[in-house]
């Protein structure tokens, strides 16, 4: 039919759909949100306007979310660095950035941080060796203290 009446298809699309009332939509949008405890994101939103034939990017929903703060509950960054008062004493640099030593288990660096498994965080303290760059110790642990350390030494 477009060929018939010399026009682009992309034409005959833009003007068969229905305008949306922005206001509408914003109200829709917080409403579905405010609905589901506020864990919905743009994905599953565009599907419950879908349902209510809506059709939206989700461009415009993440502006919608944007504009009104919405925020899902599950994009909100669940760990927090907690400071510490420990060991914040200055040491001084006794290697000077001299990384190869001669021999082995002259120098033992640590370094310990935190992984996600699942839900929770997780700490994992790694010994490297520099002689060859070995791991030579390690321990995992859900707590954040000087046994986690010592396990490293341990193994």
């Amino acid at each position: 039919m477009c060929k018939i009446l010399d026009i682009s298809r992309s034409t005959y699309y833009a003007y068969n759909e229905i305008p949306v009332k922005k206001d509408e939509l914003n109200d829709t949008v917080v409403k579905i949100f405010n609905e589901n405890q506020h864990v919905y994101g743009t994905r599953k939103l565009k599907v419950e306007l879908a349902k209510r034939n809506y059709r939206v990017s989700r461009r415009l929903i993440a502006r919608i979310m944007r504009a009104n703060g919405l925020v899902s509950a599950y994009t909100i960054r669940k760990y927090r660095p907690h400071k510490d008062k420990v060991n914040n004493e200055n040491q001084p640099n006794l290697l000077e950035r001299q990384f190869d030593e001669k021999d082995p288990y002259e120098v033992v660096v640590s370094d310990l941080t935190y992984v996600r498994v699942g839900s929770d965080w997780n700490y994992i303290c790694i010994l490297l060796d520099l002689y060859n760059r070995e791991i030579v110790g390690y321990s995992c642990g859900k707590h954040k203290d000087a046994k986690l350390v010592y396990d490293a030494f341990e193994k």
